[in-house]
């Protein structure tokens, strides 16, 4: 276990070289592992993939994806075995893949997908890392905040673990809101209202939506910073001391529940149309993800506008100034309106982190420590 512990301290954080093989390896194991999970979709649709985003993609797109995956796999996992002295990377590539394609590869038939009381969203879990990575690792490379931070900074591991745990149980999540929906619908929905709302222009829809979601997230998050029981849940996001693609995964499952319900319920009741929600819903899946990027944007008038990767950064700043400030999700309006709004002209910050002791490591006891006894101060 030291053994292994110390190959990652010395390879897991060092900076990429480009000829020594190791980002061959790291891609070949990535898609392997991917394209094994794809196979596995294929051939427990019912139990592994979610019937909401079925819809959004077809099985041609996910047959083509795959076979892509497992061409690159093989071929960046030989090229690993003929460049590094350390050869797991390749071989574990080449391994994954190989059991992808024994099991059946891009030839496995699925039949007429059954229905289930409730499935896991590995479906939604490969293709949100895939895109991610794909889309944010070569902007933090070329537009970097932080060009010293490597791409498999400290820690990056247990935020991998955090998007996989979310994405992978996003359907319980949805079981949950629509229940509470259900529950608040029988005395708060109002047809005038809802009739009212869907009247309205698509556009006009989303940016409402938009403004909703923000008002009541924004009173939430404030609500994190301020319960110390929150607080200690909310901590588990702030603990992450480097800010990239992946960092913004790191967050308590009751804070997921609590925030995805608080924000989409009222949008729900309200009766926005469909189109309208699934904007957001992308908005909210892209912002979230470029807010803690590692991306340096000279947004100029656009900061006080939209939030953008400085703005949110500020907030995670390990800085007394702003503990409370910066709440807002979508728009830095938010934060004017209600006094909390603060942003330097052109700085970024240096140190993030929570203040004093800091957080247990991995996700179990990440968990568990909102549960613990608060120390006598």
């Amino acid at each position: 276990m030291e053994r292994l512990k110390a190959y990652f301290q010395r390879h897991g954080n060092a900076p990429f070289k480009f000829g020594e093989g190791r980002v061959s390896g790291y891609i070949s194991a990535t898609l392997g592992l991917l394209s094994l999970l794809a196979v596995l979709c294929f051939l427990f649709p019912e139990w592994l993939t979610t019937a909401e985003l079925r819809k959004v993609y077809d099985e041609q797109f996910a047959r083509t994806t795959l076979l892509l995956g497992l061409v690159l796999s093989f071929s960046l996992g030989t090229l690993n075995i003929l460049l590094n002295k350390r050869k797991r990377l390749g071989i574990t590539g080449l391994v994954a893949s190989g059991l992808a394609v024994f099991l059946g590869g891009t030839n496995v038939q699925v039949s007429e997908i059954g229905q289930t009381p409730y499935s896991l969203g590995l479906d939604w879990f490969v293709l949100a890392l895939l895109v991610s990575a794909i889309v944010f690792i070569p902007l933090e490379k070329l537009y970097s905040k932080d060009p010293e931070q490597n791409i498999l900074r400290p820690h990056w591991r247990t935020d991998l673990t955090y998007f996989f745990v979310s994405h992978m149980l996003v359907q319980f999540i949805l079981i949950f809101i629509t229940a509470s929906s259900g529950y608040i619908a029988g005395w708060a929905v109002s047809p005038g209202l809802q009739a009212s709302v869907q009247s309205l222009p698509l556009v006009v829809q989303f940016l409402l939506a938009v403004l909703v979601a923000d008002l009541g997230q924004y009173w939430l998050h404030r609500l994190y910073h301020v319960v110390p029981f929150l607080w200690r849940i909310h901590a588990v996001h702030h603990s992450s001391t480097h800010m990239d693609w992946l960092a913004g995964s790191r967050v308590h499952f009751i804070e997921i529940l609590l925030t995805r319900t608080g924000v989409l319920v009222p949008l729900m009741l309200l009766g926005f149309a469909p189109q309208a929600l699934n904007a957001y819903v992308i908005l909210v899946g892209v912002q979230a993800v470029l807010a803690h990027a590692n991306v340096r944007i000279n947004g100029g008038w656009l900061n006080y506008l939209i939030v953008l990767p400085r703005y949110h950064h500020w907030h995670h700043a390990r800085h007394k100034d702003y503990i409370y400030k910066n709440y807002a999700i979508h728009t830095p309006l938010v934060d004017m309106l209600f006094g909390t709004f603060k942003l330097p002209p052109k700085e970024w910050p240096v140190r993030y982190g929570v203040f004093g002791k800091e957080l247990p490591g991995g996700i179990v006891r990440q968990h568990l420590y909102a549960f613990r006894k608060p120390e006598p101060k």
